[in-house]
């Protein structure tokens, strides 16, 4: 497999300013349904926006108070021994 290198110097600097070129609607009437008011916040994203952020508060809130009731180990405590293990590993027996 062979690869194709490409001279990206041999292209002149008008050629790629031209490309970013976007033509202007030159004071035109806007598309229907977009008239001065299109595309404003309305009350209802602001109660939307505060209800998200309430509900995320109320969820730090909730994991806080169960995360304080992790143990800070998993690990049995070293000063109980473990009871030994009887036949097919249950214990006592």
């Amino acid at each position: 497999m062979t690869s194709v290198l490409v001279d990206l110097g041999a292209v002149p600097v008008d050629a790629l300013a031209t490309v970013g070129v976007a033509p202007t609607q030159g004071g035109a009437e806007p598309p229907p349904g977009e008239g001065p008011e299109f595309g404003k916040a309305s009350p209802v994203a602001l109660v939307v926006i505060l209800a998200l952020g309430l509900a995320t508060l109320l969820l730090i809130v909730s994991m806080t108070r169960h995360l304080k009731k992790v143990p800070a180990s998993f690990d049995p405590p070293a000063d109980e021994p473990e009871a030994p293990a009887g036949p097919a590993g249950k214990p006592g027996g």
